[in-house]
């Protein structure tokens, strides 16, 4: 009987003890969930570490106007320290409440370790619509040691293209972030620079000399990134350069580095390889048509034959024994393409022809191909060859029939004409005339270059939004290029209404009137400045042979001064060490005819 007395008393210990233990455990609970308080706002600390830099001043006395008339409608997040408390979250709501002078505010006492506040603190500053967008980078970057971009993707409830551009964008080199800090650069842009490895970057940023330059950071990265949907050597390769390996797998393919162009676009980012392949597969094709005993006809003609890149091809071909032909002295034919109706839409997109004239279009189209078939299939009984046009830019290649045009019968022998014939065959008197006369092209190429490049940076800049009046130089340019582009065409009536939004039932005393009194000195300046910009003309004309050209240029240099001065010495440069080994040549040649002469 005792014994079952003790037992009793024993089981009715341990189930106290018991109850005592699980009260514990739920008061435990209890006091680690977070509590909300209102706490003094002075013993409040913002977290040093905290990955939010930026606030708008704007916005956050707007919060703080909303705060004083309604209160901090959502408590901020804090945690326990030494010092009072410090925020893990609701730093904005803690400086506009100050700014609205208010002396408490509602906060979650919660407990976090470093980890956990980092983590928490960038996924909920990444979730804000105003996120600077190298602050989200560098904080997106962060999270890429814990996760993978997929999975950052879901929590932020992003693309997993976006979260890529951006972790890409976080490998901007500071210099070019202060660039998109300050709004100049585009994020696109910013990503295609953030290919290249740090050192190339610092290159770049040191070419602009401080001044950020879109179009010529533009013109650089393309120079350096290539498409390699139009490589002319297999991107599945591996066998080509084999320490490179294949392009499809290569980490330098940007379409390996995340979809950053969209639509999984392949662009190489190592010029270095890319050239190296290019090079390769251009001595292996001189080897094929050797081999095969093809035709090969580099595409240059007579204009061209001086650049650097076509006098390396030619001296590649001279060196394997291969004729070298210029496109001007052959007969080419390429393989028709049969058109179709899409292509004729195509084509004629910029008229408004209706689908019966398109179909006429098709029909004339599909006579001259069937033609231009027929030449093709039976240009070996015209005298044809087998040949492969060679792009020597890109080393792309097509096949073709070629033949050699006949020669002018002089005298009665062949005798070509001096632009025709090449050095060797020239007098020395001769070779001065072709020298000079080359150069005369080279600097009317270069004008041209040099005057779409500027027409090109200043259509990028805000000249057309400038509020000033127009100067006389621009009054003058504008003058001449409505002459020049717009003489002989009279603008309907409906058509200046329209542009002006006036009723073109109006007399013209009432059209006129109406806008007299809607005119407005800014919308004129800025009408006349974007047609200054879309007037020049490109191709052939420049600055020096064109006078609604050379009027723009000069007009210009009051704006952008120190931007064209870039360009020019940039051009000036080239042109000058060019021009002194011309000199050497020319005084060596005339030395020589001297020799002869006497």
């Amino acid at each position: 009987m005792e014994t079952k007395t003790k037992k009793r008393a024993a089981r009715k210990t341990n189930s106290g003890q018991r109850t005592k233990a699980s009260r514990g455990t739920n008061l435990e609970k209890e006091n680690s969930v977070p509590q909300i308080r209102v706490l003094d706002l002075d013993s409040i600390l913002p977290d040093p570490e905290q990955p939010r830099k930026t606030f708008d001043e704007e916005n956050l006395q707007q919060l703080a106007n909303s705060i004083a008339k309604h209160g901090v409608l959502q408590p901020i997040t804090v945690r326990k320290t030494n010092d009072g408390h410090t925020i893990v979250m609701g730093e904005r709501r803690y400086r506009a409440s100050k700014l609205a002078g208010l002396q408490t505010i509602p906060a979650i006492i919660g407990n976090y370790d470093d980890k956990e506040i980092l983590e928490v603190q960038i996924i909920e500053n990444l979730q804000r619509k105003d996120v600077e967008p190298i602050e989200e980078a560098e904080a997106i970057r962060f999270l890429l040691d814990r996760y993978e971009p997929g999975d950052i993707a879901k929590r932020l409830g992003r693309s997993e293209n976006f979260i890529r551009q951006r972790i890409k964008l976080a490998g901007l080199i500071e210099g070019f972030k202060t660039f998109v800090r300050n709004g100049e650069m585009t994020i696109s842009l910013g990503v295609a620079v953030a290919l290249f490895e740090p050192g190339e970057q610092q290159m770049l940023l040191e070419s602009l000399e401080g001044d950020f330059q879109a179009h010529r950071i533009k013109r650089m990265v393309e120079s350096r990134t290539f498409d390699l949907t139009k490589a002319c050597f297999d991107v599945t390769d591996k066998t080509l350069v084999p320490k490179a390996g294949a392009c499809d797998i290569c980490p330098f393919n940007a379409a390996n580095q995340g979809n950053l162009f969209g639509n999984d676009k392949m662009v190489c980012t190592r010029t270095s390889c890319f050239e190296n392949k290019k090079t390769k597969t251009f001595m292996q094709l001189l080897k094929r048509v050797k081999k095969e005993g093809l035709r090969l006809v580099p595409n240059i003609n007579k204009y061209w034959v001086d650049e650097e890149r076509n006098q390396w091809v030619i001296a590649q071909m001279e060196k394997q024994g291969l004729q070298v032909n210029l496109t001007n002295e052959m007969e080419i034919l390429k393989e028709p393409i049969k058109p179709t109706l899409d292509t004729i839409r195509e084509e004629y997109s910029h008229y408004e022809y209706t689908e019966e004239e398109l179909g006429e279009f098709l029909s004339e189209a599909l006579e001259s191909f069937a033609e231009e078939k027929e030449a093709w299939n039976n240009a070996l009984d015209h005298g044809f060859e087998k040949g492969i046009l060679l792009e020597t830019d890109t080393y792309l290649t097509e096949t073709v029939f070629v033949k050699q045009r006949e020669e002018i019968e002089m005298g009665g022998s062949a005798a070509k004409s001096l632009d025709k014939r090449k050095m060797a065959e020239c007098t020395p008197e001769e070779q001065v005339i072709k020298i000079n006369t080359r150069e005369l092209r080279k600097k009317q190429i270069e004008n041209n270059n040099q005057f779409k490049e500027v027409v090109d940076m200043i259509r990028e800049t805000d000249y057309i939004d400038r509020k000033k009046p127009l100067s006389t130089d621009e009054m003058v340019a504008i003058a001449i290029s409505l002459y020049e582009n717009n003489i002989g065409y009279y603008s309907q009536r409906e058509d200046f209404a329209d542009f002006f939004g006036g009723d073109s039932q109006l007399s013209n005393e009432e059209l006129l009137d109406q806008f007299k009194q809607n005119f407005k000195k800014e919308t004129f300046y800025k009408l006349l400045r974007f047609l200054l910009t879309r007037q020049v003309h490109l191709g052939e004309s420049n600055h020096v042979n064109n006078m609604t050209n050379q009027s723009f240029y000069v007009a210009m240099q009051s704006f952008y001064r120190d931007k064209i001065s870039v360009i020019e010495e940039t051009y000036a440069e080239k042109r000058e060490k060019r021009e002194a080994r011309i000199r050497e040549r020319v005084a060596a040649l005339k030395r020589r005819a001297k020799v002869i002469e006497d």
